[in-house]
């Protein structure tokens, strides 16, 4: 099945009274690049995190984001050696000043001063909460597969609609085509016909004519072309990553449809290898966006 490059997937989940959120992006790119904004408790899986959705995603400009709320953390005193620092120097400044000793029990005294010590706030992922946040992001995994697939689903009808149109168009040409060999036949006879006093080779002119005729031929073109358009079809309908395949193949059939048009001498035709042209743009446009 056919994915679009498009993507897009959600999820969420509650730990310990604390909302994990997870979102999955992307858009059409060449490569996969893929950047994270991920919260810094989970900062440390980020490799891991980059190997599960890069396995999902392959190619695309993507985007994890994992936000997380404040939970439950453990709370941890710990001492300010700046403020007892600064406490120290006021206050043997201080007794210098006033001709006083420096109290033998400094130390003791700073410490009981305000905002020597503070509260320091230690998260620790633990094994549980790790699984609720990669349960959460295979299933945010999941519902962006599925946005995916019915990106590619529309564009799979779109490119049918397109490779039908362009099948169509191909053989509209065929009648102008053996017309156009008439009128050729017919013009050269009739120049010939105005050269008067002039003996010629028929049999050698008919050769002539034969190949100049073979030249301007398109039968091969419109069977590659033919192949080609069915090609396209059947990778359509297989596995999916193949947007880069589909885009060599319409290259291929590009090449067929230049080819009949600077063979094309005849207004008529030439006005349909335009229309084909046409189709085939919106193709190479549209298959940019595939997987």
């Amino acid at each position: 099945m056919l994915q679009s490059m498009t993507g897009y997937g959600k999820a969420d989940a509650l730990y310990n009274g604390k909302k994990i959120v997870v979102e999955i992006r992307s858009l059409n790119s060449k490569n996969l690049d893929l950047t994270a904004r991920i919260a810094p408790l989970y900062r440390e899986k980020e490799m891991e995190l980059r190997q599960m959705v890069g396995a999902v995603v392959l190619r695309g400009k993507a985007e994890l984001s994992i936000l997380a709320e404040k939970g439950k953390v453990q709370q941890m005193p710990a001492i300010s050696s700046e403020a007892v620092a600064n406490y120290k120097e006021q206050i043997e400044a201080l007794a210098v000043a006033q001709g006083l000793d420096t109290p033998s029990n400094l130390l003791e005294l700073i410490l009981r001063l305000p905002e020597v010590t503070q509260t320091q706030t230690i998260e620790e992922l633990s094994e549980e909460e790790w699984n609720v946040v990669k349960a959460c992001v295979e299933e945010a995994l999941v519902h962006f597969v599925d946005f995916r697939n019915q990106e590619g689903e529309a564009l799979a009808k779109k490119f049918v609609e397109k490779v039908d149109n362009i099948e169509r168009l191909m053989h509209e040409i065929v009648p102008f085509e053996q017309a156009r060999v008439d009128r050729i036949r017919k013009q050269l006879e009739e120049r010939l016909a105005e050269l008067t006093g002039i003996d010629y080779d028929k049999n050698r002119l008919e050769q002539e004519l034969i190949y100049y005729i073979e030249k301007l031929d398109i039968s091969e073109e419109k069977q590659r072309l033919s192949n080609h358009l069915n090609y396209f079809r059947e990778t359509l309908n297989g596995p999916a990553g193949q947007g880069k395949k589909l885009g060599f193949i319409a290259q291929e059939m590009g090449r067929e449809i230049n080819t009949t048009g600077s063979k094309s001498n005849q207004a008529e035709m030439q006005n349909i290898v335009v229309k084909m042209k046409d189709e085939l743009e919106q193709i190479k446009e549209q298959v940019l966006n595939a997987l």
